[in-house]
């Protein structure tokens, strides 16, 4: 794991306030309000691969592409599935059927059908797209390599954004000659990290000419990122 940190900080002394009264932030009359920022990092090894496979089959009429494609769909799937994948991991994402309008294949039909497969465990994932590409798959992209529980893995960033607000709130503190005496708000304001993506071009084609043997996948670590504001209230 590793920290990085983006601090703004606002001290302001509070003036104005009646003895014995409470400012509506939460600070009494003989403290000091800090507000400070900051933001954590953890590293998660991905369990979760995503990929798109999918067939393009042309034809002289429309009935034709679709019913060769179907069949060759069926295939791919058949053998997707014959490696452990659920059918509840994979999830149709585009049904097409067109007429084309150039090239040497103009005036015919061009079906495809395309699906979304998850796979549970990163190190199958190499021999289920080879197993797909075996099957006749020719449309293939991913794969999209991320944590399945995401809350989970950014428990690390929470905590230590949080002690980084902490950290460096006793170093102003300690600067001013005061100390943290209390915790009044912290407020989470995360925002999403974008996973990474591996195009697969080359692999495929390696998969296609040598069905057995699968494109390398390296699952790498994955960065959750996490921000949050703390106020604290420093006094003698």
């Amino acid at each position: 794991m590793r920290t990085v940190l983006t601090m703004a900080v606002l001290a302001a002394m509070l003036s104005g306030c009646g003895k014995g009264k409470a400012d509506k932030r939460g600070v009494d009359h003989d403290e000091t309000l800090l507000s400070v920022s900051a933001e954590g990092e953890s590293e998660t090894r991905p369990d979760l691969a995503t990929f798109s496979a999918g067939v393009s089959s042309i034809a002289p009429t429309s009935e034709a592409a679709t019913t060769l494609n179907n069949a060759k769909m069926n295939k791919v799937m058949a053998g997707v599935e014959g490696l452990g994948v659920k059918r509840d991991d994979t999830q149709t994402q585009q049904l097409t059927v067109s007429r084309i309008g150039y090239g040497r294949n103009r005036g015919q039909y061009e079906a495809s059908n395309t699906v979304s497969v998850k796979v549970r465990k990163i190190d199958d994932a190499s021999k289920i797209i080879a197993a797909a590409t075996a099957a006749g798959a020719n449309i293939l992209s991913g794969p999209d390599l991320t944590v399945d529980d995401k809350e989970a893995a950014k428990t690390s960033a929470y905590e230590s954004a949080y002690k980084a607000a902490r950290l460096r709130a006793d170093a102003y503190a300690k600067a001013a000659g005061l100390r943290v005496t209390r915790v009044l708000t912290i407020m989470d304001s995360s925002a999403a990290t974008p996973s990474p993506y591996y195009p697969m071009e080359e692999a495929v084609g390696a998969a296609a000419d040598a069905a057995s043997v699968g494109p390398p996948i390296r699952a790498g670590m994955n960065t959750s990122t996490a921000q949050v504001r703390v106020d604290f209230a420093l006094s003698k």
